[in-house]
């Protein structure tokens, strides 16, 4: 056999036996690159606290305040316990009891030690009050908030607090385990997310379907290019997000379907829509049941990967909290009444039907709302920096079956 006639038979038996890989379709040449996916200028949403924190950093301004020092103390302390339980309990201010046990306190954390008794630890002011005001001082990667050092709490409520804190040498009985953060149960999703008398969410892949056939402005729709969706997009969701070299970020599902639906059939889908994320929706029910398989071996998305997992240790707002501090060092514990989950089994789910909002949210509407949580500013939905997030938890979710869409709390 001649070597050219053998090389033509290896090479017919690796295209026969090799997987096909599968690959996101392109976005169209034609599309403007600079083309705004959501609405300009990126205003946050009106029912949200409309506070800015132009002072502290968010994901886009990396630099954090620095570490204070050392307040000096003149003992005694002689500040209003009173006011300082107040305070405390205070969610504007300290809120202490979403992560402490404490007297008096319905639903207590425990992602902070039970300070419950911590008036007869014999602790020096001097510590309690800097403890207070800046634990970086003492703990460099500690998740507490600097509530001094970042002017959540001025110096005399500071001082309040360590005056109410002296009170406390008793330890809290709690009257059954739903009381007790270490004894709580840890919650149980059990609605059938599928189902539509369960899941109000089920309405959005009705809108998505119906957009499918829709002809938009340009005299098209997706179906005449993609004829069976339940063939075409039977597992094409479980491999986004993608980086769009072009874009030089991660493209998710959500500004795919803004970009390529207004460069082919010219319809407008704009990020947090309705149409949007019933297309966004519908297009990972199309791919339920299959296992999330993120393809990371492209230096571009490697790349991304390392800038998001940069960004999900970033300390950021006026709390100082990174994505890390709650879903990894603070995992599978509560703050207050919300219980912290691990990253894995975080995305599988997404976009969900929120039962506490009555409405859809997609993954980047919650990192949204996480940044708002810590008092930090939040980005435009489709920001680079919520890409590198995106593409770097759905790798650590790679083989969770995708069910879309979720329904939770």
């Amino acid at each position: 056999m001649s070597t050219t006639l053998l090389r033509r038979h290896l090479l017919s038996a690796i295209l026969l036996t090799t997987p096909p890989t599968v690959i996101a379709d392109q976005m169209s040449a034609t599309v403007p690159l600079d083309l705004t996916t959501h609405a300009a200028p990126w205003q946050r949403y009106s029912a949200w606290k409309q506070t800015k924190w132009n002072n502290y950093c968010n994901l886009q301004r990396g630099v954090t305040n620095p570490v204070s020092f050392i307040q000096p103390v003149e003992p005694p302390i002689k500040g209003d316990p009173v006011k300082g339980k107040k305070l405390m309990a205070n969610r504007k201010k300290g809120n202490c009891a979403a992560c402490h046990i404490l007297p008096d306190v319905s639903l207590p954390g425990n992602v902070g030690l039970n300070i419950s008794t911590v008036g007869s630890w014999r602790l020096p002011e001097e510590l309690l009050f800097n403890y207070v005001y800046d634990a970086r001082i003492y703990n460099p990667t500690t998740v507490m908030p600097p509530f001094g050092s970042n002017e959540i709490l001025s110096k005399s409520e500071i001082m309040d607090v360590v005056s109410y804190l002296k009170t406390l040498t008793k330890p809290v009985k709690f009257d059954n385990s739903e009381d007790d953060p270490s004894k709580r149960p840890s919650p149980t999703e059990t609605r059938d997310n599928l189902d539509e008398f369960e899941n109000p969410g089920m309405f959005a892949v009705t809108v998505g379907e119906e957009l499918y056939t829709q002809v938009g402005p340009k005299g098209k729709s997706c179906q005449d290019c993609h004829d069976e969706p339940e063939k075409a997009f039977s597992n094409w969701a479980v491999h986004m997000p993608k980086v769009e070299p072009r874009l030089n970020k991660v493209l998710g599902i959500e500004e795919f379907v803004t970009r390529h639906a207004r460069a082919t059939t010219g319809a407008e889908y704009l990020a947090q829509t309705e149409e949007n994320l019933g297309f966004a929706v519908y297009l990972r029910y199309l791919a339920n049941g299959q296992p999330i398989s993120i393809n990371t071996s492209g230096m571009n998305t490697r790349i991304a990967l390392r800038r998001g997992e940069e960004l999900i240790n970033r300390k950021i707002g006026q709390l100082n909290l990174a994505c890390t501090d709650c879903h990894a060092i603070s995992s599978d514990k509560w703050i207050r009444g919300q219980y912290l989950n691990k990253v894995v089994g975080m995305m599988d789910h997404f976009p969900t039907y929120r039962t506490s909002r009555s409405e859809i949210w997609d993954i980047r509407k919650r990192f949204q709302w996480c940044n708002v949580s810590v008092r930090a500013n939040e980005l435009p939905p489709e920001a680079p920096e919520y890409g590198d997030i995106e593409l770097y938890l759905m790798v650590k979710n790679n083989g969770q079956t995708l069910s879309v869409p979720g329904i939770r709390h």
